[in-house]
């Protein structure tokens, strides 16, 4: 990547996380690094793979997950603290992106990161995501993490280069396993992304994942009802650039495993 471009996002992301409070436009920032509006959107795509304003919900909803964990009895001044002004607007979007809603994700936590961390010890095994409809179809991902790494991996395919939604599909790999195959998936174009936890005994550590490892295949995945790929995804340490991890990953393993119990 181009280093002034780099920079100068840099430079406008600092000043979203800084003002997350405030009504924030792309035109502001733009003018704040010293690019016209066109030019700041594109460099900041190049870079981040989404818009100025994309980038900045998620940073939102990033602080408003932190916030939650830390005294959820102060929902109002939270949802104010990361630019919204009602409660309604903050729930909709909160659960749109994270899954559930700011009440039950703070009730939830703790049963959900102990439910993730019985896995240190325990073989994870889920269920490839496959139906007989479309046996012909494979996406086959490999995941390279550092050696020394001690955590749980999730890989999922999502529709936009961020994890701010439920993915198309999903997993987690424990232990040494590092690959993990997906069909079934409806025809479109996915970006196969990773996050890589690792353990903990601070429950916070499962849901912001500000130092996660992180990885997403080269380009963008173009996926048919008879697509046969192999994704590589080297996991690396987060950079000041990477879009927040928003979804609720504890909770997507629980979903899946109790998915996977029920057939």
């Amino acid at each position: 990547m181009n280093k002034e471009h780099t920079a100068a996002v840099e430079k406008a992301i600092r000043y979203m996380k800084d003002h997350l409070d405030e009504d924030i436009t792309s035109g502001f920032l733009a003018s704040y690094v010293g690019y016209s509006s066109f030019h700041f959107v594109r460099i900041f795509k190049n870079v981040t793979g989404i818009s100025p304003c994309h980038f900045l919900s998620a940073l939102r909803m990033e602080a408003g997950k932190t916030a939650l964990l830390q005294d959820p009895s102060l929902l109002m001044k939270i949802l104010l603290s990361v630019g919204f002004r009602s409660p309604g607007s903050f729930n909709t979007r909160f659960k749109q992106n994270v899954g559930i809603s700011p009440r039950k994700f703070s009730i939830d936590s703790l049963s959900l990161s102990s439910y993730v961390r019985q896995y240190e010890h325990e073989e994870l095994q889920l269920e490839e995501h496959r139906s007989n409809r479309s046996v012909s179809q494979q996406i086959r991902c490999h995941i390279e993490a550092p050696a020394d790494f001690r955590g749980i991996i999730f890989v999922g395919l999502f529709t936009h280069p961020i994890p701010d939604q439920k993915p198309a599909a999903g997993t987690a790999l424990n232990g040494k396993k590092r690959t993990c195959t997906f069909t079934d998936i409806p025809s479109g174009t996915y970006y196969a992304l990773a996050a890589g936890i690792p353990w903990s005994l601070n429950p916070k550590d499962y849901f912001v994942l500000t130092h996660s490892l992180r990885g997403k295949s080269l380009t963008a995945i173009e996926v048919t009802g008879h697509s046969n790929l192999d994704v590589h995804i080297l996991l690396r340490e987060p950079l000041d650039v990477d879009p927040p991890i928003v979804i609720n990953l504890p909770l997507l393993l629980f979903e899946q495993k109790e998915r996977n119990t029920a057939k």
